[in-house]
């Protein structure tokens, strides 16, 4: 009986951290966990490309690949859910803004944790943006933006009226979930 007791104790606590592990997210377990979003087009465009958020010192890395895009700037946002749904990418909701901010440029100290500026497409109709965003987290928190949604716009973001930088209709929408092998 006295062997059975330290067993079972033993036993107790291999279940008790078995269900922590479970708990945990992706980033809890990993810090080199990553978000990525793949967009799809909104409405007869022709927009595609990745998103993908790294955790580094100091912000979350975001890397973006797009193409359809006509030349020139396109608003770039999170929005706050994760739902490309609608056939004009409404379910995306309004800009991820969990600290209730005006909106503004992704510089600004004050501004939503989704204002990301502008992507630049090229006359081939390509972007490229690569940057480190210093309000989102992949953290389990209220500034994640995993469950969230990237979505791309038809004009460019002025960076300064609200609510959402008259950046017009949204062209293109991707989820923002855990990327495979994290």
């Amino acid at each position: 009986m006295n062997t059975f007791k330290p067993f079972f104790i033993g036993l107790v606590l291999a279940a008790f951290t078995g269900l922590i592990a479970l708990a945990q997210t992706p980033a809890e377990k990993s810090v080199a966990a990553k978000g990525i979003a793949v967009l799809h087009p909104i409405a007869g465009n022709k927009v595609s490309g990745t998103v993908t958020f790294t955790p580094v010192a100091g912000g979350v890395r975001v890397h973006a690949e797009i193409s359809g895009l006509t030349p020139g700037n396109h608003g770039f946002h999170v929005h706050e859910f994760g739902d490309c749904s609608a056939a004009d990418g409404s379910s995306a909701g309004a800009h991820f803004n969990p600290s209730n901010q005006p909106h503004a440029g992704p510089d600004a100290a004050a501004r939503h944790e989704g204002d990301m500026g502008n992507v630049e497409a090229d006359a081939s109709g390509n972007a490229k943006l690569d940057y480190v965003d210093h309000q989102i987290s992949l953290a389990n928190d209220a500034k994640s933006a995993i469950g969230r949604s990237v979505v791309v716009h038809a004009k460019p973001d002025d960076l300064k009226t609200q609510p959402s930088g008259d950046s017009g209709a949204r062209i293109a929408c991707g989820v923002i979930g855990w990327a495979k092998g994290q």
